[in-house]
């Protein structure tokens, strides 16, 4: 019964190597040289203005979750459309119903002026 699981767990390893793997050398191998100006911040060129840690405003992951939203809707529909000879009137129905409660909640969040950058 655990035979059957053995790719998974060579899956992860081979993950956790290629993810952790890198590190570990550069931390062994690599060379550190510190130098003032190297770990200084860098942003564009120019010293820092204000504090690293300056909070964003809700705007910024409002606008990245409704991307994430609408960018998962193609992801949806692509699958859809190679299968749609297969699935018949039902899947056509099912995703008629799934993209008019998208495109209402597109026009909400449009209305409200959530996708205005200022």
């Amino acid at each position: 019964m655990l035979q059957e699981y053995v790719g998974v767990l060579v899956f992860m390893v081979v993950g956790l190597l290629v993810g952790v793997g890198p590190i570990i050398v550069g931390a062994l191998l690599g060379a550190r040289k510190p130098d003032p100006e190297k770990d200084s911040p860098y942003e564009c060129g120019f010293e820092a203005f204000e504090d690293a840690r300056l909070k964003f405003g809700v705007r910024f992951y409002l606008i990245a979750i409704l991307f994430i939203v609408f960018d998962l809707e193609v992801a949806y529909l692509v699958p859809w459309s190679v299968v749609l000879d297969d699935i018949g009137g039902a899947g056509f129905i099912a995703m008629a119903i799934f993209m008019l409660e998208l495109i209402l909640g597109f026009i909400y969040v449009w209305g409200k002026g959530a996708l205005e950058w200022e």
